[in-house]
């Protein structure tokens, strides 16, 4: 009958490969690099969210700044685009703001 390994030194390998390139005991002992696995993914976890909210800020920073240069807050800017009905998100305005300003007055002019 062939060998075979356990499934414990399966799992335990696995594991290892993850943690490969830790520091010290974190890439040599199972034990351990289970734990930094554990911790790697809520990090991870936090990260992807936090990206969203730094994101979101760089728009709002970008749309006020350029609003700013035409002579209007944001929080102005934000309202006329809500009271004409213009459905484009902060996303693309700010992109429209940083690519292409031109396009922007254009679109700052319509509202007034």
């Amino acid at each position: 009958m062939a060998r075979t390994k356990s499934i414990a030194s399966r799992k335990h390998r696995k594991i290892l490969k993850k943690a490969k390139g830790y520091k010290q005991a974190r890439s040599k002992r199972v034990k351990v690099a289970k734990e930094a696995l554990l911790h790697t993914g809520q990090y991870a976890y936090v990260g992807r969210k936090e990206r969203k909210r730094n994101l979101r800020r760089l728009w709002i920073t970008r749309l006020s700044s350029a609003a700013k240069n035409e002579g209007l807050s944001y929080s102005k800017l934000i309202k006329k685009l809500k009271d004409n009905k213009i459905e484009i998100d902060r996303k693309i305005l700010s992109n429209i703001a940083f690519k292409e300003p031109d396009l922007f007055k254009k679109i700052l002019n319509s509202l007034k």
